[in-house]
């Protein structure tokens, strides 16, 4: 090689490498990390402790720079509309929840109170949730079974299981009883899993926004979110079914509740009790009618119809004058108490048997909370703190479970009625919790003659947007068909199985998904666009030209150890040229070349190996492999050796392989693994920071050693 090839060499390197120079990263010990980290969150100041209180309630921040003129009818008017939804909702809820109704209006007014003070959304509306009772019912009915109790709803308060020789099972519930120093009954058992289970569920949110626990709610995609509610808004429709027609059957335990409580229905539907099957007709229709209108004439009016309350009212007053339930056996409401319980500490007995139980309400009830909360906070143009959000709906399960309260959450159609009616901030709470207060208070006892039937209508009726999902699944088929399948089997294992094994399986199911695409991403071989510097996808665009004599792959996913096959196998056949196999090509063809010469001659010829060797070089049309890294977010150990390895195999076999637009942590990890050799002089000659650089540097070197040669 001349001089003037090697200065041509020094100018094309110093055109293509760039005066790009990495920072030195000052690195600082664990130990004062540490150190800094403690003096920051141990010190106390005035300044600190008023802004630990500030954040911790928001309240005391934005309640002085309320604006009473601007805000104050909004907030009236949506408070008292969200009241009037929660009165019918709180009372028919506690059906999915297994207890009395008086604790769903608990559960309202205590919730909406504590997230005024803590809650950092302007418009979220927090309390009861039919997906939350349902989960909370599950476990109080299962505990209560398991306890001996009677499931039978129409069952005296203390009726116990018989055994099989006709005697009652009293030894273990008056171990249960006696153990938990409960003097009590079903009802006053049920309340208490359901409080137990609600202490668990807040202690959990709050210990996970402590631990800043909150991404663990990316794993809850939206698809399997979607697929879950719709899935448990089937087990809520099928649980509520047997109301419907007055047929008098306890909840199943176990797996399989869907299925399982259809074929109880229709093994029983003969004992169809006609007078709640006629008022659930007619409640359906009139609840449907009337989200009908509302629906089609949402832009006329200006506040939502208030047809559950009015349902309620009408069916109360029908009932309780024809007395349904003397007359034709109509399960009833019952007794609704005025005032507040003395509030009583959850029992700690209990929480071992429910520790479990309350994980995946804790998951649910804050990833609803939290995702409601920014996507309204974006939708209004004001930020939420999503780390204090899990604190507030922590403490808005904390608290209200020494009030006989049980496990809320945010919910969605709430939330949007009060985004719809003018909602300003969290004063409107205040309000809805106001008008439950009168309910508790003074009205509560007119609902005695209401029917269950009614409830279950409010209930089902409710529970259509949800269904409605299952009209969006060939849309979501087409747009991405991983997405519909991970739909289809959250919904499905919710349905079919169990709400908390749905969950699960929705979880495991989608991260799998992930990895799937990771293991087996997108590769392609790019080509240059006509008079410009870049460079694309040769399959996906038309009028691209390859690149003479260098192939351009681009893998499109991190590289790690589960793909690092998928990524050999893949630039193998894309440049349609294995390195192993080539070697062992050459070596046969050399082998038979020279037996071939040696017959002739008992000379080596050593003219016609070389004509042979050069044959068998031509066969490979390029001399280059430039590696687009500009979609490898992270390579570790594995994917550094793989690189290694391509590196060498294709040097064997004349080829030079060259990376293009690493990112830093990719660039620091070769470093690490010694990819670039000793020095930086090597990464200049491996690495380049666009494919075009790499392209020049191939070219060019290429032509400066065949100039050379010659």
């Amino acid at each position: 090689m001349g001089p003037s090839s090697l200065e041509a060499m020094e100018d094309l390197n110093s055109v293509t490498v760039g005066p790009l120079k990495r920072r030195v990263q000052e690195r600082k010990r664990i130990r004062e990390i540490i150190k800094t980290k403690l003096q920051r969150n141990l010190s106390c100041s005035g300044s600190k402790l008023k802004g630990t209180l500030t954040g911790f309630f928001p309240v005391v921040k934005w309640l002085p720079k309320y604006k009473v003129k601007d805000y104050i009818w909004g907030d009236l008017m949506s408070g008292i509309i969200i009241g009037i939804i929660l009165i019918p909702q709180a009372i028919a809820y506690c059906l999915l929840a297994g207890l009395d109704p008086i604790y769903g209006l608990y559960t309202s007014f205590f919730s909406n109170i504590i997230y005024f003070f803590m809650g950092t959304s302007r418009h979220v509306s927090v309390g009861i949730f039919s997906l939350m009772s349902l989960m909370v019912g599950q476990v109080v009915d299962r505990e209560v079974y398991l306890a001996g109790f009677d499931l039978n709803e129409d069952s005296t308060k203390n009726a116990l299981w018989l055994n099989g020789t006709g005697q009652a099972n009293t030894t273990l519930v008056n171990l249960k009883i006696m153990a938990l120093n409960m003097e009590c009954g079903k009802e006053c058992y049920a309340i208490s899993i359901a409080t137990a289970l609600t202490f668990l569920a807040g202690v959990y949110q709050v210990l996970m926004a402590i631990l800043r626990l909150g991404f663990v709610s990316v794993y809850l995609s939206a698809p399997m979110l979607d697929g879950f509610a719709t899935g448990a808004s089937c087990t809520i429709l099928t649980v509520q079914a047997k109301y419907l027609v007055g047929l008098k059957i306890p909840r199943h335990q176990g797996y399989g509740t869907v299925v399982v409580t259809w074929i109880n229905i229709f093994k029983n539907i003969h004992k169809t009790n006609f007078c709640d099957l006629i008022t659930s007709a007619i409640c359906i229709i009139v609840l449907l009618a009337g989200k009908e209108i509302q629906d089609r004439y949402k832009d006329r009016l200006k506040i939502p119809l208030p047809t559950e309350l009015v349902v309620v009212a009408v069916a109360t007053v029908v009932s309780h004058f024809a007395d349904l339930n003397g007359q034709f056996s109509s399960s009833i409401s019952g007794a609704i108490p005025t005032g507040f319980i003395p509030p009583k500490v959850p029992s700690v007995e209990l929480m071992p048997r429910v520790a479990y139980d309350a994980i995946p309400l804790a998951v649910i009830s804050f990833a609803f909370t939290v995702s409601l909360s920014e996507m309204f906070a974006k939708k209004n143009g004001y930020t939420v703190r999503p780390n204090q959000e899990m604190i507030a709906i922590g403490f808005c399960n904390i608290i209200p479970s020494f009030f006989h309260s049980f496990t809320s959450s945010a919910a969605l159609a709430k939330t949007m009625v009060k985004d719809s009616t003018g909602c300003q901030t969290q004063v409107s709470s205040v309000v809805s919790a106001l008008v439950v207060l009168l309910v508790l208070l003074f009205f509560a006892p007119f609902f005695y003659a209401l029917q269950k039937c009614v409830l279950a209508c409010i209930i089902i009726v409710s529970l259509r947007g949800a269904l409605r999902k299952f009209l969006d699944v060939p849309k979501q088929w087409r747009e991405s068909k991983i997405e519909a399948i991970v739909w289809l089997v959250s919904m499905s294992s919710t349905a079919l199985i169990s709400v908390e094994i749905g969950l699960l399986i929705g979880i495991v199911f989608s991260m799998i998904c992930v990895v799937v695409q990771t293991q087996n991403p997108k590769v392609s071989l790019l080509g240059q666009i006509e008079q410009t510097n870049d460079y694309e996808d040769m399959e996906e665009y038309d009028n691209l030209s390859p690149v003479p004599k260098v192939k351009i792959f681009r893998f499109q996913a991190p590289l790690f150890y589960a793909n690092q096959d998928f990524f050999l196998k893949s630039l193998y056949k894309a440049t349609d040229l294995e390195p192993f196999l080539e070697i062992t090509r050459r070596r046969k063809l050399e082998k038979k070349a020279r037996e071939k010469a040696a017959k002739k001659t008992d000379r080596v010829d050593e003219t016609n190996g070389d004509v042979s060797v050069s044959l068998i070089s031509q066969h490979i049309d390029f001399h280059t492999i430039i590696l687009d890294c500009s979609c490898i977010s992270i390579i570790d150990t594995v994917g550094v050796s793989t690189f290694k390895m391509v590196l060498k195999d294709y040097k064997e076999v004349g080829v030079n392989v060259i990376l293009a637009c690493c990112n830093t942590p990719v660039i620091d990890s070769l470093r690490r693994g010694s990819f670039f050799g000793a020095g930086d002089k090597d990464m200049e000659q491996l690495s380049f920071h666009t494919i075009h650089s790499a392209v020049c540097f191939a070219t060019h070197t290429t032509q400066l050693v065949n100039d050379s040669s010659v």
